[in-house]
Formats: structure tokens, sequence, C-alpha cells
């Protein structure tokens, strides 16, 4: 790793939380069924000279359509690691699902970063299925929509340098073009897996999420986070509530509400 390139402070916030069971949270169901809680997360990546919101949220008005439990604002929550959205000039969306793309007109001036796959998938053929489209808001595709014709949406065909330091990974499956990234830290590259894996279980088990896709894709895509890591401690899945008990907080106050995932895990996960 050459030493010009930057690191990254980064870190999770947690902004929600749902009660769920085991047989929620793998495609086919779970033989050992039990409870199996699901947190909701954004991250931040800190540099020098520029940082990053990664995904978005969603707003307390979707926390109670969807029936889930509205921890705290991410957006806010932002000014915790010294952030506003107002000032925020670069938001990566790893996909448009409801719970990673909430909130994206609360950043007035942030280009965002998405895969052009995500965005076919989300406006495309297979919409009309209320299988494939019940993570989806309608108004949130549709406001990226319009963001792109305000010249705010960069695009990616595959794999790609987002910055110095930060890698975008295509990963379909879950998603039609959804993506993970690679942060260097001072730890080392951290992959932020997002929703390629919800569980550190459903990489371990080979069992996809049941929001699929493509299933076959899906299973692929823990290999793909594999070989970008340098072991298991450097994988950060989507919304396992481990993430909140391995990695410490900024400052002890924080403690269950933001995650530092720059430095070592507190013990492993493995």
């Amino acid at each position: 790793m050459p030493d010009s390139l930057p690191t990254y402070e980064l870190y999770a916030i947690r902004y929600a939380t749902r009660e769920g069971r085991r047989a929620d949270n793998f495609l086919g169901g779970d033989p050992h069924d039990g409870p199996m809680r699901m947190d909701y997360f954004v991250w931040v990546a800190i540099g020098a000279e520029r940082s990053f919101v990664i995904d978005s949220g969603f707003t307390a008005e979707m926390a109670v359509k969807r029936k889930r439990e509205f921890l705290r604002d991410p957006i806010e929550a932002l000014s915790l690691v010294g952030l506003s959205a107002e000032t925020v000039k670069d938001v990566v969306l790893t996909h448009l699902h409801y719970d990673h793309v909430g909130n994206f007109d609360k950043f007035s001036v942030a280009q965002f970063h998405l895969q052009e796959p995500e965005i076919h998938y989300a406006t495309g053929r297979y919409m009309r299925h209320p299988f494939l489209n019940h993570a989806f808001e309608v108004e949130d595709v549709v406001g990226i929509v319009r963001l792109n014709y305000g010249g705010r949406v960069t695009f990616y065909r595959g794999n790609d340098e987002l910055a110095p330091g930060i890698t975008l990974h295509l990963a379909s499956g879950h998603s039609g073009g959804l993506q993970f990234l690679r942060v260097n830290t001072q730890r080392g590259w951290v992959v932020l897996a997002s929703d390629v894996l919800h569980y550190f279980e459903n990489m371990d088990s080979g069992r996809p999420f049941t929001t699929v896709f493509h299933a076959g894709d899906a299973v692929e895509a823990f290999d793909l986070v594999r070989r970008q890591a340098a072991g298991r401690d450097y994988i950060i899945p989507g919304h396992d509530p481990l993430v909140m008990a391995l990695y410490p907080p900024p400052r002890p106050e924080l403690e269950g509400i933001i995650a530092r995932l720059d430095v070592p895990p507190r013990q492993s996960a493995f």
C-alpha cells in the first residue's frame, strides 16, 4: 500500500433498529428460528482533505410506514462526527433501497455516486413485480432521477476509484446495481460491505438475505467481498448489531450510537 495514499477515519452511525426473526434474514428461512435484531446504519469516511457520507438512511415518517424503531435522525447525527449535510460534497449510494437513499434531499450541494445498473434496475421492467419493488420507495427513485437531470449524479459501470484511498466495487445480487466500498484507514483497507451481507452470518453460511434480485449473484458477491479484505475483521456488514458491540465509540458517550471502524475491533468477530 503506497505511503502517499490518504487514510480516513471511518464511522458507522446507528439510526434505527427492528426486532425480527432469523427466518426473516436468510433466503429459504432458517431451521433454528429465533429472535434476530437488525440495525440500520449510515457510514462516514473523513479524510484530511475530503470526506464522504455513505448512504443516507430513512426518515422518521418512513420508520412509521415500515414499522421500524427510529432511534435518531441520521442526518442530524452527522454533526457528532463533525459534518453537516448542508456542506457535504460527496454522498455514495450503495443502492437505492429505501433505507439507503432516504434523506437524499437534505444534501443541498452534494454530488451523488451510484452504479449505473442500479438506476436501470430501479426504473426498469422488474419494478412491476411487488416481490422486487417492495424495497424501493418511488419518490426516492424519482428524486435521484431529478438529481441526475440537474447534473448531480455520477454513475459508475463496475469497479472504480472514487478518490485516492476509496474504491467502489459492483456486486449485484441483493439489488441490480449494489456496490460496496473499500476504504484505506490507519489499520489498513476496511471493506464496507453494505447489503452484500446484512449479517456476518449471511456470508459465513453462504445464504443471502431474503430480499434478492439474483440469488446466484448474491452468493458470488460474498467472495467478491472476501477478496477485497485482508481478513474477516476488515469486513463490515450492512445491518449486523455486532458492529456496535465489536467496535469502540469515538467517545464514551456515543457507545451504541457510533462505532469507529478505522481502529481494530475490541474482539474478533470470528
